[in-house]
């Protein structure tokens, strides 16, 4: 009987070990702690187009820097508040990190074309700032996540845009990698989909790809490869919100396409929010990645 519980007790306990890891909500991302950052900076005249810079205790040379930019479905109910605690332990792990907000959907000026414009703007903003806080432009490294993943796989093709295109700038500053976290990658198929975060994206664009197709064409990270930026897609297996497939579909495409190194990084059992947060078990696997990114 001893050695029959005994062996219950080792199946019951390999049972619990088995089991995944809680998805971590929205609310509890949002809720964990972090400090204020250590600068508040306008990039533009618009009281949203501001950034939060904080940096790395090191002292000595300069730091390398993540543009962060938070997702929200482009909507103006989700703000760069639910990405202060990743800031803040990208920030521990050693990189200066410069979090944008910018105009979205439901605020003046945001949506087509200004959202785009802003993130686009504020990466640029680092030009201005580099020497004061001794960021290293050789080494910035744009981390998104979910819609915020769409606009940092679009920071990295816009050397390609057309002089003619709306949001055409002279000399984009070079990136030298890009983290995509749960990336909305094929704007046009996510957009299909009907219900939740999905159906933003007609309304961040004024349309469907069959009335808009240009638009679409620019930004829409499956439309823009090749991408030449070295890019890590990091994406959960129980992501229900994003689901892989916008990953793995990008990175075949982008392969197809002649794009150097675009690897895809499946974190198995991790849901939409595990990825973002420093809590998460794979939080680790996430700094890792982008640090191979970043690395001489």
């Amino acid at each position: 009987m001893r050695h029959t519980l005994a062996l219950l007790v080792v199946i019951a306990t390999r049972t619990l070990d088995a089991q995944p890891p809680r998805p971590i909500p929205f609310d509890e991302v949002a809720k964990l702690p972090a400090p204020p950052a250590d600068h508040r900076l306008s990039y533009g005249d618009d009281p949203l187009q501001f950034g939060e810079l904080r940096l790395p205790k090191a002292t000595g040379g300069t730091h390398p820097v993540v543009v962060l930019v938070h997702g929200g479905c482009w909507q103006s109910a989700y703000d760069i508040a639910h990405t202060r605690p990743m800031a803040a332990a990208l920030t521990e792990a050693g990189f200066a990190v410069w979090s944008l907000e910018y105009r979205r959907i439901g605020n003046a000026g945001g949506g087509w074309p200004g959202t785009f414009a802003d993130v686009a703007r504020g990466t640029d903003f680092l030009r201005t700032i580099a020497d004061r806080f001794a960021l290293d432009l050789s080494r910035v490294v744009a981390v998104g996540h979910s819609a915020g993943g769409q606009l940092v796989l679009w920071l990295g093709t816009r050397a390609t845009l057309p002089e003619a295109s709306t949001l055409y700038v002279r000399d984009p500053l070079p990136l030298r990698g890009i983290g995509a976290l749960a990336p909305i990658a094929d704007m046009a198929r996510y957009g299909a989909a009907p219900g939740g975060c999905n159906s933003a994206v007609h309304q961040l664009m004024g349309g469907t790809p069959e009335q808009w197709p240009e638009r679409y064409a620019a930004v829409s990270p499956i439309e823009r490869v090749p991408l030449r930026v070295p890019t890590r897609l990091v994406h959960g297996t129980a992501d229900r919100t994003v689901l892989l497939e916008q990953s793995t579909l990008f990175q075949a495409a982008a392969t197809r396409a002649g794009s150097p190194t675009i690897v895809t990084v499946p974190l198995e059992g991790a849901a939409h929010f595990d990825v973002i947060a420093p809590t998460s078990p794979h939080w680790p696997r996430i700094v890792s990645e982008l640090r191979a990114l970043i690395a001489p």
